[in-house]
């Protein structure tokens, strides 16, 4: 299981295990970078040792990276993949049937796919895209640990730099078995047991290893369609979020285009509001001045007429 980082210290010192961790954890990326600060910060801690360790940590490939991110981010399911791996390592070494050998290949495979699959979404989450030569890698390295001991105990560390390459042919064969005997010498049985006792003995074991080896392989079947239907779900769920973001944004954007038509349309009327007022000012000017002119020529028409009538008075000889 991987092991737990924690700050990176122990006692006040810097923890190299941790560091290390913490630097496999980085994207390739950032991982010169990081490793370079990592080794600075040992060193002015007085850690040479730790410091050359992490200076000589190799950056990791993208496959490797993403390998490395499924064994910590699924512990339990990396665990159960090594367990896995074990049943069908000693399944193999011991069984001497076709049909169930060709059984544990196809569960090996669906299992293998599916994790690496998970291993790109959790590559892709973390902002990091697998090609499709990169998750070939990744299937591979699967392959492998199922494969072979070693390799499972190079993923267990969390810092494989590279891909893992499984090796031409699952498991190895049962040594443990006695080798035939010779030309013309019959076996010896073991004393006390029948020849027939032992053969059904060895049958015995094996079927119990291949049992073994299918319970664990249908377990983690059992598991993989568990999160295949919670990721159906996750994305149903986000479909339908999707789907509801869009329609509030078209939404908003219906609502952003009334905004500007009734803005233009104010502005629009402020503009005729103004011109109107500026006529309405200048028809109260233009009633004024007219009214004012109307006075005038009223009074000049009275005076006009005060005028005619003292001059008619005067030539008129009644009024004499």
């Amino acid at each position: 299981m991987p092991r737990k980082g924690g700050s990176g210290r122990d006692d006040g010192r810097l923890d190299a295990e941790a560091v290390l961790d913490e630097l496999y954890a980085t994207p390739p990326s950032g991982f010169v970078a990081r490793r370079e600060e990592l080794a600075a910060a040992a060193r002015t801690a007085g850690r040479a040792e730790d410091a050359r360790r992490i200076r000589a940590a190799r950056r990791p490939t993208l496959a490797a990276w993403a390998a490395n991110l499924l064994w910590r981010a699924e512990p339990e399911e990396s665990g159960r993949l090594l367990e896995l791996g074990e049943a069908l390592r000693e399944a193999y070494r011991t069984l001497d049937d076709p049909a169930a050998m060709k059984e544990l290949t196809a569960r090996r495979r669906q299992v293998v796919a599916a994790l690496s699959r998970q291993a790109a979404r959790l590559a892709d989450e973390a902002g990091n895209r697998l090609s499709a030569a990169a998750q070939q890698d990744v299937a591979a390295t699967l392959h492998a640990v199922l494969a072979d001991a070693d390799a499972a105990g190079q993923w267990a560390t969390g810092r494989l730099a590279g891909a893992l390459s499984p090796p031409s042919t699952f498991g190895t064969p049962d040594r443990t078995e006695p080798s035939p005997a010779p030309a013309g010498k019959p076996a010896k049985a073991a004393p006390g047991k029948r020849p027939e006792d032992e053969l059904a003995e060895r049958r015995r074991a094996r079927q119990e290893q291949l049992d073994k080896a299918r319970a664990a392989a249908e377990a983690a079947e059992e598991r993989l369609r568990a999160r295949r239907e919670r990721l159906a779900e996750a994305a149903q769920s986000l479909e339908g979020a999707r789907a509801a973001h869009e329609e509030a944004r078209q939404q908003v954007d219906a609502a952003e285009r009334r905004l500007r038509a009734a803005r233009e349309a104010l502005e629009e009327a402020d503009r005729a509001r103004g011109e109107a007022e500026e006529l309405h000012r200048s028809a109260v000017d233009a009633v004024g001045d007219a009214e004012r002119e109307a006075r005038a020529a009223e009074a000049e028409v009275r005076r006009a007429e005060s005028r005619t009538r003292r001059r008619t008075g005067r030539d008129d000889p009644a009024s004499r």
